[in-house]
């Protein structure tokens, strides 16, 4: 999809950046930053419900106009399209997310390699993991990187693909091959509608701040989190919790999303 101007600059005044002049590496990390600071990573569509396309109009109106955020299908096929709207060469890769030290199911996340109009290049970019990395990272690079919000590294598997590690702890298991964006939809639907799915234990919202803490409602709880890691929980009721999401995200709802959701088909 060819994303036209008039969408690509409200995409820019929604994350609150101007269009870069160049397409470089300090562009880049600027358009990744503001991203994670203005569109929320959250899972509310799952419990409001409401249907979830990836198709690339829907996914660019979800964050343009309807002023939502979503989970990293949505955020990271968005992203996605913004860079190539701005003359960037951007790879989809598949993840499989750590749990219990095991990786996920295929297709588990989405992730970005993306090479700038300068030549340089490849970063791993990704707007759409919740608490990672604030910077893209050096794709290519099997050193350390240090990155505001710890220490990552990219080491290669006898298999031939990436584990991608903070602070000394695998985050997920990324492929080299690219992929489609169509190549996400099976488990996308698995992840809003099995019961293994951590996205229909509960709600979740959250972004960076600005000064590199973060911002969450997990549950009815509001979160902060300092960027030293400490953090203070507040149970807020109803009527405040929509105020919350209204307040820190951006995000007017009708109703509250529920809480953990049955098997599609069975009673709560």
């Amino acid at each position: 999809m060819t994303v036209d101007q008039a969408t690509l600059e409200r995409y820019l005044r929604r994350i609150g950046a101007p269009r870069p002049g160049v397409l470089d590496a300090a562009a880049l990390r600027g358009l990744q930053r503001a991203h994670l600071r203005t569109v929320p990573f959250e899972n509310l569509s799952i419990h409001l419900p409401e249907p979830i396309s990836l198709a690339p109009a829907d996914l660019l109106a979800k964050i343009t106009e309807r002023g939502r955020g979503g989970f990293c299908y949505e955020l990271n096929g968005a992203f996605a399209l913004l860079l190539e709207a701005l003359g960037a060469r951007v790879r989809r890769l598949a993840a499989r997310v750590y749990q219990d030290a095991a990786p996920g199911p295929p297709y588990d996340h989405l992730a970005l390699a993306v090479d700038l109009p300068d030549g340089s290049g490849p970063w791993l970019a990704d707007v759409g993991f919740g608490s990672h990395a604030i910077y893209p990272l050096r794709y290519g690079s099997r050193t350390e990187q240090d990155d505001p919000a710890g220490r990552f590294l990219l080491t290669e598997t006898s298999a031939g693909d990436l584990d991608v590690l903070k602070n000394g702890k695998p985050e997920y298991l990324l492929e080299t091959r690219e992929r489609e964006l169509a190549d996400f939809a099976a488990t996308c639907w698995y992840q809003q509608t099995a019961p293994q799915s951590p996205f229909r234990r509960g709600t979740i919202c959250t972004r960076l701040t600005g000064d590199g803490g973060r911002i969450t409602i997990s549950g009815g709880q509001l979160v902060r989190t300092a960027p030293g890691g400490e953090r203070t929980a507040e149970e807020l009721p109803a009527p405040v919790l929509l105020a919350a999401y209204r307040e820190h995200f951006g995000i007017t709802l009708d109703q509250l999303p529920a809480g953990p959701l049955p098997w599609p088909g069975q009673s709560p």
